[in-house]
């Protein structure tokens, strides 16, 4: 395929491996079939800024999921310092203290903040277990309402519920999506989740798939794949718009 076909691609690969040494051999193994890629938790904490640099010294977009949840201070503060880096996304959680001190302290730059409304591995029981008497898609739409509120570039959800989020948030927000699987890939420890193409035809703006690329035996050529999934349903209508 066509490295210009690649750059028109929402699709961003989790790096959740244990070491950069790791996710450096996972990026050369995809080349030019992917130029975004996220940083969890497990591999900031063993690679630390150090990694982010690498991959972006390597002309690659970054993702940096941290899922960013403390006092407000501590939130402005972090977010100040991660926005220094230049990565392309950042998470936060979806509280509205937590999202208005991470507008403050992202300034003027480049990074783009995403708020984080329930987790993909959470469903309705687990809610109740927290402590909310709602059900995914109601907690979902009332922190989508906080996040446009509060100035966030984008909302991180299930891919079952991007429709909704766009109908409530508007056209603007971008809407990235995890819990993404294509038919008969396992699904992990995800609850709601769907295919590349349920995602795209739902107006998904980005695509986080993991293990269904980080664990195949040949990472570019499932890449491949998934693009073709989302190619057929480009032919059927659905365009995409990067932001």
């Amino acid at each position: 395929m066509d490295k210009r076909f690649y750059d028109n691609q929402p699709l961003i690969i989790a790096l959740d491996v244990e070491t950069p040494e790791q996710a450096l051999a996972l990026v050369d193994q995809i080349g030019p079939a992917a130029n975004f890629y996220k940083v969890g938790m497990e591999l900031y904490a063993a690679g630390g800024p150090e990694i982010v640099r690498e991959l972006l010294d390597r002309g690659l977009r970054v993702f940096l999921d941290l899922k960013l949840y403390d006092i407000s201070e501590t939130v402005k503060r972090a977010t100040r310092q991660i926005s220094k880096l230049g990565v392309h996304f950042l998470t936060v959680h979806g509280s509205r203290s937590i999202m208005q001190a991470a507008v403050e302290g992202r300034g003027n730059s480049v990074t783009q903040l995403l708020a984080v409304t329930v987790l993909t591995s959470l469903d309705r029981e687990d809610l109740a277990d927290l402590g909310y008497p709602a059900s995914p898609a109601e907690l979902v739409a009332l922190r989508v309402r906080k996040a446009a509120e509060s100035g966030m570039d984008g909302i991180v959800c299930s891919p079952l519920e991007v429709a909704e989020v766009r109908r409530i948030g508007g056209p603007n927000l971008k809407l990235v999506t995890p819990g993404v699987r294509s038919a008969g890939a396992a699904t992990g420890d995800q609850k709601r989740v769907a295919t590349p193409a349920e995602a795209v035809s739902a107006g998904a703006d980005y695509l986080v798939i993991g293990r269904q690329v980080t664990r195949a035996t040949n990472p570019r050529a499932a890449c491949e794949e998934i693009f073709r999934e989302i190619a057929a349903t480009q032919a059927t209508g659905r365009t995409l718009k990067l932001r």
